[in-house]
């Protein structure tokens, strides 16, 4: 398997890049490669770029683009998921799995029942290490462009659009039924209460918001189950082209 690197920068053919320490430990170190070895780069603008290895030691490591393909492996319709704020390692979960199953964006958000207190510091410092995960669950499942990724003090701040759905055990709505809303919409948001559940004043924000509630089979998943299931879930019913 070749590897991918995700690079914050413009590329194009023909330039040779110099790598920072991580890449190339994580080349060198990690994955054992050398001089001459083949890499794919992106920087989440559109397809991705073939490159080899130049050098690869200690003092020096550098790559040189050979070509760009024109490549897309995004879904169609854009897939949001907001999230209410959980512990640590549940986000986490959360956010790696769904950047695999392809959600364009991910929301963090506080609700009456979450179970996360940050302060500022600490929660900027818990973003940059969110980023990261996102980022290398990109590059590890082929994803042509990176996620952004949002924070919100309260479901008032959220600007959601598209098909709107939240999950709530005891919703009239059933996926069987909604499933069939799902085909020509251009993006679809999804919300994921918090271990608790939401509460009624979360239910009440949420409506004003425009989500419908959705009952998504007869068990109760947990916080960091939901959203990579029903991300499985709709990609399973969309045309093969748009996934």
């Amino acid at each position: 398997m070749i590897p991918r690197l995700y690079m914050e920068m413009p590329l194009q053919c023909g330039e040779t890049l110099m790598l920072d320490s991580h890449s190339a430990h994580y080349l060198r170190t990690v994955l054992r490669r050398n001089a001459g070895d083949h890499v794919i780069v992106f920087n989440g603008q559109g397809g991705e770029y073939q490159a080899e290895i130049i050098c690869l030691t200690r003092s020096d490591a550098t790559l040189r683009i050979h070509r760009h393909d024109d490549v897309s492996r995004e879904i169609t319709p854009a897939i949001h998921i907001i999230q209410a704020a959980c512990r640590n390692e549940k986000i986490e979960h959360v956010l790696q799995k769904c950047v695999e199953l392809g959600a364009a964006s991910l929301h963090i958000v506080r609700s009456e029942r979450a179970s996360l207190k940050l302060d500022e510091h600490k929660r900027e410092k818990r973003m940059q290490r969110w980023r990261k995960i996102i980022i290398e669950a990109a590059e590890q499942s082929g994803r042509t462009a990176i996620p952004a990724l949002h924070w919100h003090p309260g479901l008032a701040h959220i600007h959601a659009t598209g098909l709107k759905f939240t999950l709530h055990p005891e919703a009239s709505l059933s996926w069987s039924r909604a499933r069939e809303h799902l085909q020509h919409r251009t993006d679809i948001t999804l919300a994921i209460g918090p271990e608790g559940g939401w509460s009624a004043a979360d239910l009440q924000a949420l409506d004003k918001l425009g989500f419908a509630t959705l009952r998504f089979g007869p068990r109760i998943m947990r916080t960091e189950t939901a959203a990579p299931a029903l991300l499985a879930a709709i990609q399973a019913v969309l045309p093969a082209e748009n996934c």
